[in-house]
Order: C-alpha cells, then structure tokens, then sequence
C-alpha cells in the first residue's frame, strides 16, 4: 500500500499483558511498531507497519525467569491447540488410546463424517477410527468448500500429522474418498517420509486413469440434468434423492466435491510414489471403474475385491462387515510387522 504524506520514524515499545483466559500460552510482548515513509523516488514502498514479537536474540533478560516458570504451560498450550485443530477435521466416536492402529476414513463425494464415525463402534479395540469432517458440511457448514484437492490434503495433514507419528496408520476412501486419501497418503510419503500402513480404496478409478478424462464437467450442470447424470451412475444415496428438501441442500455440497475432481489432474508417474499396501474395492454393480491401475502407485503388495451391489455397495450390512474384518487382519497383521 502506497500513502502519499510523508511519515516520520518512530518507535513504540508496548507490552501486552496475557488475559486469564489464556494463561497457559506463551507471554508475548510486541517489541517495536516502526512506521516509515515510502520512496517514490527509488519505486520501493515501505509497509507501514512492522511487528516483531523478539529481538532477534531471543528473549529478553527479564522474559527469560517467566518463560522458564511457564516452559510446561507453554506445552499445555500446545498440546491444546492441537487437540482443536483435530477435533475440528476429525470426528471420532470411540477413543481407543490402546489400539495397535488409526485408520482414517475419508468422506465420498457430498458426505459427512458420521457414517465412518460410526466405524468406530464395529472396530475392535485394536482399531481406532477417525472420520474426516470437509468444510461445508455439519459442524463446519458455514466454512467455504475447497476448491483444489491440495487445500483438503494440507488441513488433514495439519491436523492429523502428530498422531499419524504415533502409530501404524491407514487411510479408507470410497470414490470421492480415495482420491483424497491417496493425495494425502502421497504428499505425506514425500515430504514428511510418512506413509499408511495399507490404503484402502473404493469405487474409484486410479487418479491417473484415463477412465478419469472427461469433456464433460458434470459440477456445472443444471440442477435437474445433474441429477439425472447421478441417477445414471447410481453415485447418490437413494435415500437422498427421494427427499426433494434434501436434495436441494445435498447438491450444493456434492457439486462442490466433484469440482474438486474435475480439477484434481495425476500424471502416471515414472515409478512407485508408495510403498504400501493397496486393496481396490468395487461393486460388481456399479459403473466400471479402472481399479487395476492403482497397482501402478505402488512397489507394495495389490488386492482387488469385487463385492456385490452398485455404487454404495459399503452400505449393505453384508459387505460393510466383510470390510471392516479384512481391514481389521490387515491392520493387526501390520503391527506385528511394524513390531
């Protein structure tokens, strides 16, 4: 920003006392507020404010007796915030400190976390599930939607990235899911050398498939021709379409997702980006879908599964408990790996 009249320098010391409310966070004191003039002349423009909160040495003398006192405080206080950053991305019905594993479960296209929160009651013990809550649905409706995969990708990470260092970890993504969940599980392998134990992954071609071109971006049709194109490819819940009211608040979220897809581009790439194991589930009823090309993303074992039903074969209590059985030996089997 570019202010005509001249400013003169100055310089003002304020201390800001910490409120009751957050005594367990770091004293902070602002050191310096420098306003200074812009120099047309030379095309260099100052900003006009400058915040530093340490001198560059680090704390003051007089701030390094309370800092010491408040060193467990300070942890407290992080230890919190992180406890809210998760708490706001996952939902997790059932809190198991003991299990041997997480499995983290990403949402299908227009869902929420509760139907995988759920999980959490079916698992074992040794089982711990987090269901992932996107923005603009439930507790976060008034959030704005992502746009781009990698805003999804770099708030789960955000959150989840402590207690992923604490134990062996999965990922599960139906559809919308494992394009997510594959995008997470790969930048969490490169640039934090992290990697689930096992992806699972669901009605849902590789992301570099050319199943996955298409001319036709579906997110910007009419209301009523996308709801044809879904009854089509069976991609929503009957039960939603036969209720016009939620429809009308579905469609906004789900047409959300899917510009996220659209927008979602992989290049197959020249070797394994992961070293995990990779199960590809389908139903045998759903659209065809190129479940084989996930065994190109990885130099660890491949499974394919086709259980009966279409698009939301998982919902079937049948082959919901045929998934979290072979989910739970995989993963307890995974322990005694990692072990």
């Amino acid at each position: 920003m570019t202010h005509n009249p001249p400013f003169s320098f100055f310089t003002l010391t304020l201390f800001i006392p910490v409120s009751p409310l957050h005594n367990s966070l770091p004293q902070f004191r602002i050191v310096h507020i420098i306003s200074v003039p812009s120099v047309p002349d030379n095309n260099v423009t100052f900003p006009l404010v400058t915040l530093a909160t340490r001198p560059e040495g680090g704390a003051t003398p007089e701030e390094a007796g309370s800092l010491a006192g408040n060193g467990s405080a300070c942890k407290r206080g992080e230890v919190r915030q992180s406890e809210v950053r998760m708490e706001k991305v996952v939902n997790c019905f059932c809190k198991q400190p003991d299990a041997v594993a997480r499995l983290v479960c990403f949402p299908w296209a227009g869902g929420g976390s509760i139907h995988y929160a759920r999980w959490g009651k079916i698992f074992n013990s040794s089982i711990e599930v987090y269901s992932v809550k996107l923005p603009g649905r439930e507790a976060r409706a008034k959030e704005p939607y992502a746009v781009e995969i990698h805003e999804i990708v770099n708030e789960v990470t955000h959150a989840l990235l402590p207690q992923l260092k604490e134990k062996p970890f999965a990922f599960f993504g139906h559809s919308f899911g494992a394009l997510t969940s594959f995008a997470t599980a790969e930048y969490l392998k490169r640039v934090y050398g992290l990697e689930p134990a096992h992806l699972f992954v669901s009605g849902c071609s590789a992301p570099h498939s050319i199943a996955r071109t298409s001319s036709q971006k579906t997110s910007e049709l009419p209301d009523k021709e996308f709801l044809e194109w879904m009854t089509t490819v069976g991609g929503t819940p009957p039960e939603i379409l036969g209720n016009p009211e939620v429809v009308n608040l579905f469609l906004p979220v789900l047409k959300a997702d899917l510009r996220v897809v659209e927008n979602y581009s992989y290049l197959k790439p020249p070797s394994s980006v992961l070293s995990c194991a990779i199960t590809a589930f389908d139903g045998t009823e759903d659209v065809p879908h190129d479940v084989d090309a996930w065994k190109e993303l990885t130099s660890g074992e491949f499974t394919k599964q086709m259980l009966p039903g279409s698009h939301f074969y998982l919902k079937d209590p049948q082959n919901e408990a045929h998934l979290v059985k072979y989910i739970t030996k995989c993963l307890e089997t995974t322990e005694i790996d990692y072990i």
